[in-house]
């Protein structure tokens, strides 16, 4: 299955060599190309495309506002010029972030980011993804967290304290939405304010579970289905 895309690029160098890209990648299909965002909303309606490579800066509307608007992107690719974008780029769940002017390999490695992702979609049993890291915001930098090393994750209000081989990392972001970033396979929430990697709990001890220099606690209500989750029936 291909995958559908449109070009939203008012430069017309730019949309042409991203054209004469998009046509050398057999998984992909072009399926339209715009000129501004404006363009780009009324063909969004019509073509429902899978993948947009988006423009950034645009006459009248940018590309991040512009893609703040949609209740349901496809997925994104992000193309600028200037490289200070990435992070509002990443916080928008965007695939990737390319940087003008673009090598064609570079090109090709954001499309098979969006082929993993798609793939995914269209078979989410058949087709795991691996997720290896996770971005977060950490002093207005952004910071990529391998979750190998996480060990906990403790909510405060509305920042939460990443617990790492390295050190405590603190972030603006709800449990809930950490949670949902995060593989259900490695990570536990065991309690309102604490999620656990399953591959450092070292014990159980009453409610407590031993994540190695510190114990954090279960909920009380959940404690025999938290259990079973991490040791088995």
């Amino acid at each position: 299955m291909k995958i559908r895309t449109i070009i939203v690029e008012d430069e017309p160098l730019a949309r042409e060599g991203l054209k004469s890209y998009v046509r050398e990648i057999d998984s992909l299909e072009l399926c339209a190309t715009c000129e501004n965002a404006l363009e780009a909303n009324e063909v969004l309606k019509i073509e429902k495309p899978d993948l947009m490579f988006l423009d950034i800066q645009m006459p009248k509307i940018t590309g991040i506002d512009f893609l703040k608007s949609l209740q349901t992107p496809p997925m994104v690719i992000l193309t600028t010029a200037y490289p200070n974008y990435a992070l509002q780029g990443f916080e928008l769940d965007v695939v990737d972030y390319l940087v003008k002017p673009y090598p064609f390999d570079r090109f090709l490695k954001a499309v098979n980011k969006a082929k993993d992702l798609f793939q995914l979609r269209q078979n989410p049993k058949e087709n795991p993804i691996q997720k290896e890291a996770i971005f977060v915001k950490v002093d207005n930098i952004l910071k990529r967290v391998l979750l190998q090393d996480i060990i906990y994750i403790e909510g405060m209000e509305n920042y939460v304290a990443i617990h790492t081989k390295e050190g405590r990392l603190i972030t603006l972001m709800t449990m809930k939405s950490m949670e949902e970033n995060l593989p259900t396979d490695r990570f536990l929430r065991i309690h309102k304010t604490y999620i656990i990697s399953k591959n450092h709990v070292k014990g159980i001890e009453g409610n407590e579970i031993d994540m190695g220099k510190t114990k954090v606690p279960m909920s009380r209500n959940r404690r025999n289905e938290i259990i079973d989750e991490l040791i088995g029936r």
